[in-house]
């Protein structure tokens, strides 16, 4: 019974992690999810973006032990995002009014790291967190490029919600320092490895919860 009860809580304790962390990463600022505001305020959006990644990709990973989980987990955040974006969508915003961002690339360099290096579990979140960091702008942004206009969108379709003084301003084109990419991922790649330690803590602590 009691291996049984252990098992049970400890997958139960993944699917809180799996639903949880993508509610808050749509809901990550709540606007910044959105076209207008991914656009706009997209450091912040690669900084939570690329966090709730790490914590909940590297707890799964680790959990399981098998490189390979942390894109399963992060194909469950995309599947759960897109039912989301369905759900705008039949309530008559268009298709590209919510953007979904890109994780699967960013955790299969995760499982790649804990792949190369013998399932080393300080390579994946030194390493691995890095990479996830790092990527996750990259990708978002040729995400978010591949959109039409999105400032049009924002226009259009404002959120219900949106107050007036979040009216989006149109961004500067700015120098390469300016770039948001560079410095989404610069944050990011800083940040992400001290979370990714957190969701590989969090796993230990369940393990100890559970003995």
């Amino acid at each position: 019974l009691m291996v049984w009860l252990r098992r049970t809580t400890h997958y139960l304790f993944i699917v809180v992690v799996a639903v949880n962390s993508t509610l808050l990463t749509i809901n990550a600022g709540d606007y910044i999810f959105y076209t207008d505001w991914a656009w706009t305020s997209f450091v912040v959006f690669s900084i939570s973006q690329s966090t709730m990644l790490a914590v909940g990709a590297i707890y799964y990973m680790l959990f399981t032990g098998v490189p390979g989980t942390a894109t399963y987990y992060a194909t469950i955040m995309t599947i759960y995002t897109r039912v989301a974006k369905g759900a705008w969508f039949a309530l008559g915003y268009p298709y590209d009014f919510v953007t979904t961002p890109v994780w699967i690339p960013s955790a299969m360099l995760l499982d790649l790291t804990y792949w190369a290096t013998r399932r080393n579990k300080h390579a994946a979140i030194i390493i691995g967190g890095t990479l996830i960091g790092l990527s996750l702008p990259m990708f978002n942004m040729m995400n978010l490029l591949l959109i039409r206009d999105p400032l049009e969108v924002a226009f259009k379709y404002p959120r219900p919600t949106l107050p007036p003084y979040m009216t989006p301003i149109e961004p500067q084109v700015g120098k390469f320092y300016n770039s948001p990419v560079a410095l989404g991922s610069g944050a990011s790649a800083v940040l992400t490895v001290p979370i990714a330690a957190l969701g590989a803590k969090l796993n230990t602590w369940t393990y100890r919860w559970m003995a």
